[in-house]
């Protein structure tokens, strides 16, 4: 059975890590069912979205062990643990977490640009308590996405924490009662009906603006989106709103 699985939907794909025996722990083969579901979601002008979860209700616990005693590593040159923390694919991802996310599993939800999860799940960067470094983006982005205190006090404990309290700090974007997976579904459907290339424009703008001076940010800001301002879509979508449409996307 695949490590990783795919599901098409009406302007998204849903990938699932499908190790549900091991608490979808990663491994190499994983890995790279990860990076190839991120191309085919880049590639295909159908799709504006992606959900990155996990099978039988965990998201993700980190490396596999025993992948990693066989002499594995679950990354991609390039791409990073699991194939996205080091680089993602430039259309936006959302992770639907529920269980379990610890270790390389919350940097894998760290390294998505949004992120839903159920009540119950808990997060975690537990690597220095076995004298490692959550190397794969907890302790280079975390500090980003919720600030230098909370980040020092989740990477220097340790400590698992709850959805909640990844909620209140800014880790997680919503909250649901129900299966993490539908709430994202629907978040992802309202992302993917938008312009494809505004999008694309828009996460790299916001991943890449942090450490921009203010001189750079508007010259920069305009080469990236610049383009949009003459394209095919851009006169779709003030015609599809004058006419109280759909917009019809070509990504042009």
């Amino acid at each position: 059975m695949s490590e990783v699985l795919t599901d098409i939907q009406d302007g998204f794909i849903i990938v699932t890590i499908n190790r549900p025996e091991a608490k979808n722990a990663m491994t190499k083969a994983a890995a790279e069912g990860i990076r190839a579901a991120m191309e085919q979601l880049d590639n295909d002008n159908s799709l504006n979205a992606g959900i990155l979860t996990g099978a039988g209700g965990t998201f993700c616990s980190g490396m596999d062990l025993k992948g990693f005693l066989r002499g594995e590593t679950p990354s991609v040159k390039g791409y990073g643990f699991g194939g996205i923390t080091e680089k993602g694919p430039e259309k936006p991802l959302i992770a639907a977490v529920e269980g379990y996310a610890l270790a390389g599993g919350m940097e894998l939800a760290l390294a998505c640009d949004l992120c839903v999860a159920n009540d119950k799940a808990k997060f975690g960067i537990p690597e220095v308590k076995r004298s490692l470094v959550a190397a794969a983006g907890g302790v280079i982005k975390l500090q980003q996405l919720v600030g230098k205190r909370v980040a020092m006090e989740l990477a220097l404990t340790g400590e698992f924490f709850s959805a909640q309290r990844a909620y209140d700090v800014g880790f997680v974007n919503r909250l649901t009662d129900g299966p993490a997976l539908d709430a994202a579904v629907e978040l992802a459907a309202t992302v993917a009906a938008n312009g494809p290339l505004a999008l694309k424009a828009t996460k790299k703008i916001i991943n890449e603006s942090y450490d921009w001076t203010s001189e750079e940010a508007w010259k920069k800001q305009a080469e990236i989106m610049g383009p949009l301002f003459t394209s095919e879509d851009a006169r779709e979508g003030s015609l599809a709103f004058a006419e109280k449409r759909k917009p019809n996307w070509k990504g042009k």
